[in-house]
């Protein structure tokens, strides 16, 4: 080895000795305007910027977010607690909230729970509060198993997701009522004498409000009401239940509640030679990516889930800077897109 050449480790070392005082030198400014450079501040002029961001990189300097958090008593982080990550509405309201809360300045912590119990969701917040979070956002979509209601810990900065919980907290959601009314109208709009209904699981919120809202719209307009199907939110679970609801003569319209099992019910009514629009209209709910390559392109229901995550992080956010008016539903609009799969019926 060339004398007083270092080894990777010794320069590991040096570098986790490095002070703010030591950039501050290098850099020609005071200790504050580092602090400044580190925290992001608008304040310090580019050119001055430039200089301490080269000295770090030079001395090999990180700055100790734990530390500033601490002394600032916050942690530029969100805590999200989700029941399922399976589903397309979850997921894609875990992304909205990761890219909100990035453009915020904020991390995210996933708490999954994997049994939907009060036991769960508490252990899942006392995680989180091990590992620091400034607040937290929860995905209900469905209740728990052994409680009417969800109980959340006092003194905590939460906004809910996805649950009957607005008269308690802070509460976001897509407008399922209105989404599903717009669906249903528009199949009796077309001529249908009634719509049949392939819901989501039981325990579901969204599932339980959209069928709830189609068999309202059906009882306004005095249309008989056939019993609802319930699945499971997978195109296999669609295509098991088509298959009952194509063997139904009577059947000529049906509104899915999401749109991978209305994706199952297509291939069932292919399979027994019922043809869609002709034969019977679908409709689903979400308006995935895939929707419109469906055959034919699927007629849905479309959430805007990035408005969604972007009310929960702003909502969580005003609770932390003691700006929220309490608790209170915010619905995100939803738009109902017509494609081919609906028609007048034929007879």
């Amino acid at each position: 080895m060339v004398e007083g050449a270092e080894t990777m480790e010794e320069s590991g070392r040096r570098g986790a000795r490095v002070s703010m005082a030591d950039v501050a030198r290098l850099a020609g400014v005071s200790s504050q305007t580092v602090s400044r450079v580190s925290n992001g501040s608008p304040s310090v002029v580019p050119r001055t910027r430039e200089r301490v961001l080269a000295a770090m990189e030079e001395l090999g300097y990180r700055p100790n977010s734990a530390a500033r958090a601490l002394k600032r008593g916050e942690f530029r982080t969100l805590g999200v607690i989700a029941f399922t990550l399976s589903t397309t509405g979850t997921l894609r309201t875990l992304e909205a909230i990761a890219g909100s809360a990035a453009q915020e300045g904020y991390a995210i912590t996933l708490i999954p729970v994997a049994v939907p119990t009060q036991d769960g969701v508490l252990g899942a917040f006392t995680r989180l509060g091990e590992l620091a979070v400034d607040a937290v956002i929860v995905i209900m979509e469905v209740h728990l198993l052994d409680a009417a209601d969800v109980r959340l810990p006092q003194g905590l900065h939460v906004v809910v997701a996805d649950s009957e919980a607005g008269d308690r907290y802070g509460m976001v959601d897509t407008d399922q009522r209105g989404g599903t009314r717009a669906a249903v109208s528009h199949l009796l709009d077309l001529g249908h004498r009634t719509v049949h209904h392939l819901a989501g699981p039981r325990e579901s919120f969204c599932a339980e409000r959209r069928a709830r809202a189609w068999r309202e719209r059906l009882g306004e307009s005095g249309c008989p009401v056939p019993d609802p199907i319930h699945g499971d939110w997978s195109a296999e679970g669609g295509y098991r239940a088509g298959l009952d609801l194509a063997a139904d003569p009577e059947c000529t319209a049906v509104f899915v509640a999401n749109d991978q099992m209305a994706l199952g019910v297509l291939r069932a009514m292919h399979e027994q030679g019922r043809s869609v629009p002709e034969d019977v209209s679908v409709v689903g709910f979400d308006d995935i990516a895939e929707a419109a390559s469906f055959l034919p392109p699927l007629t849905t229901v479309r959430q805007d889930f990035h408005e969604v995550g972007r009310r929960l992080v702003a909502g969580a956010l005003r609770r932390l800077r003691g700006e929220a008016d309490g608790p209170g539903a915010s619905l995100v609009p939803t738009e109902l897109i017509v494609r081919a799969s609906t028609a007048p019926p034929s007879v």
